[in-house]
């Protein structure tokens, strides 16, 4: 991780946007799983824990943005890291407050008079985001800025990959309650930094841009973790994010491996336990744990 007395430098397209004040922040993180009564195959009757799947609407200065469906243990960050991935809002300075009201199943984002929001307007139109496999929006201005730098080249050691892997599998502990959500995890230097489980991959993957926005971390020594597929979305938010590696024990789609080449992100999919295959940006991995008895093509 980065120290904390370390200087974070940003370019502008990492989002990162250091701010001089951290806005008001609610605390309304619930319990992800309720009780569930099931019946099995034989008529036996149990109780179980069934993942939480609640609705949230962002509103920004009273205007609705978005109704995202999610397990609400972060719902604050999750608030943050939607409207800084979809470049609706660059600057944590303008945010005054983000207060979740789970009576009205709103978060209210305050900006301040003079806030530079651009064209919230006109890019955005109430949408609802749901759980499935395609839930990841991406807007019009956020797109705009994909391009505007490509990632600086990092290397990564293939001894922290499979100290992630290992450091994940320790703290899962909503999918081993509920088996029914997604989870994702920032690492610096080989330290987990934060670690979020939501029912889809892009609201875990946006509370942690959340975090890091209100705790002005920097994404370009990181490694990004994800249970879900790698996909051109989620390419496109860890460039946001300034995040050059992307690991994921899923698979991954042929445009995100394209995109991934033309911003410099590095793709690890199919992790799992000792085994993980780059499909990007493959002279960035240091092999320095290779497995016993297992040959390189090199």
């Amino acid at each position: 991780m980065i120290a904390d007395n370390e200087l974070k430098t940003a370019t502008p397209a990492s989002l990162t946007n250091l701010a001089s004040r951290v806005p008001e922040i609610s605390n309304s993180g619930l319990n992800p799983a309720r009780p569930a009564k099931v019946m099995n195959q034989l008529g036996e009757v149990s109780m179980t824990q069934a993942a939480v799947e609640l609705p949230l609407t962002i509103k920004v200065a009273d205007q609705e943005i978005v109704t995202l469906m999610t397990l609400g243990t972060v719902p604050e960050k999750l608030v943050l890291g939607y409207l800084r991935n979809q470049r609706l809002i660059d600057n944590l300075d303008d945010i005054l407050s983000v207060n979740v009201d789970w009576d009205r199943e709103i978060a209210d984002v305050v900006l301040r008079a003079d806030a530079q929001i651009g064209d919230l307007q006109a890019d955005t139109r109430h949408k609802i985001v749901t759980t499935g496999c395609g839930q990841g929006t991406i807007y019009s201005c956020s797109l705009d800025k994909l391009y505007d730098n490509r990632l600086p080249t990092t290397t990564i050691r293939q001894s922290e990959i499979y100290s992630a892997l290992s450091t994940v599998a320790q703290v899962n502990t909503i999918y081993r309650q509920t088996g029914s959500v997604h989870g994702c995890a920032l690492f610096g230097d080989g330290d987990l930094h934060c670690f979020v489980e939501d029912v889809g991959r892009h609201n875990a993957m946006d509370a942690i841009s959340g975090d890091m926005w209100l705790g002005n971390v920097g994404g370009s020594r990181h490694l990004f973790y994800t249970t879900g597929r790698l996909t051109s979305e989620i390419v496109m938010k860890a460039a946001m994010m300034n995040i050059p590696v992307l690991v994921s024990r899923n698979g991954v789609t042929f445009m995100a491996i394209e995109l991934a080449e033309d911003l410099g992100v590095m793709l690890v999919a199919r992790a799992k336990s000792r085994h993980f295959e780059v499909f990007s940006c493959h002279d960035q991995l240091v092999l320095d744990a290779i497995p016993v008895g297992k040959r390189t093509n090199n």
